[in-house]
Parts: structure tokens; sequence; C-alpha cells
């Protein structure tokens, strides 16, 4: 899908490339930072981190390892279903190791409160969490998170790596997406 083929569905454009870029530096050189001296291991959450995962990577000065799981809560819908599933798990063990969750957005915290709890029984050195987008106005539990992105409204949000019905995802900024396109379900 084309950027000239969703102009129509965009209602705004919430965090242009360059907020992205600045972002993404600034959370690796302060991951960087903390784990001086160390080795961290990456934890990549599909399909919605794997851009900002890749430049966040880019962009660490420290020594990393990167592997993925995926979990579903929300399907091809606009609503989350409230179950969180593991549809893929790590292919690395983290007992321990520096772990650190990289998440594309936290809205209710269900997801990633259950994540911090099955990673933290693994057993690793230390289990961080790097979080590009938050909806405050949305969470339901409080889930701590050590590297924060940037704080948005409560709108569906697509782009760099974020979708709505896997569309949208390659755009290279984070836009607001109108919701008559959602509501047509």
């Amino acid at each position: 899908m084309h950027e000239n083929d969703v102009s129509a569905d965009i209602g705004r454009i919430l965090a242009p490339k360059e907020t992205l870029e600045e972002t993404t530096r600034r959370l690796a050189a302060q991951i960087s930072q903390d784990f001086a001296g160390k080795e961290v291991l990456l934890i990549g959450i599909l399909k919605g981190a794997f851009i900002f995962l890749a430049d966040l990577a880019r962009h660490l000065t420290i020594p990393h390892t990167v592997d993925f799981m995926s979990l579903s809560s929300y399907g091809a819908t606009a609503t989350t279903s409230g179950e969180v599933r593991i549809i893929m798990d790590l292919r690395t063990f983290i007992r321990g190791k520096h772990a650190i969750i990289v998440e594309d957005i936290i809205d209710t915290g269900h997801t990633l409160l259950y994540l911090q709890q099955l990673l933290g029984a693994r057993q690793p050195a230390t289990l961080r969490t790097c979080v590009l987008l938050s909806k405050p106005d949305r969470r339901k539990v409080t889930v701590p998170i050590d590297y924060l992105g940037l704080e948005i409204p409560d709108d569906w949000v697509v782009g760099y790596g974020l979708d709505y019905a896997e569309k949208y995802r390659t755009l290279p900024y984070i836009a607001v997406l109108k919701p008559s396109v959602y509501r047509r379900e």
C-alpha cells in the first residue's frame, strides 16, 4: 500500500519521520548509557514493533542481540478482545540476561503487564520495557515503562509498524486513522 493510496484514510500526521528519528535516538542513547559495559537482548513484539526495533538497534552503542515474540489481543478489529495469546515465543533463553521488551504502543496495559510477568518468571538479570507510544487515557492497569518515546491521545494510529487490519504499517510517520475507516467493520 503506497502513501498516495492511503491519504484519504489519514486524518492527520501525529509524529512525522523526523520526530520518530529523534525519539528513537534519544531512547537508544538512554539505554546505551544505562547498560554501558553490558550486553542486552532486545525482545521485539511483532508485528508492530519491527520498524521501531530495527531503528533502535541501529542507534545502540552497546552489544546487543535481538529476538522476537508475537502476541495478539486485537486480531483484525479496532477493539481488543481482552485475551492475550502468544502466537510465537522467544527462541532465546533469557535467564541471567539483560532483557528489554521493545513494544510499539501501550494502551490499556494488559498485554504489556502480561508480558512482563511472563518474561519476569524466566529470571532475566534485568527486565526493562521500551515503548514507542503510550495512550495514558486508555490505561486500565499500572504497568512500569522504563523507556518511553511519546505520549499520544486516544486515537487509532498507524504507520512506522503500527497497523489497522494489517494495512498502513510501512508509512514513514505515525498518523491518526480516520474513524470512518475502522467503523466500516
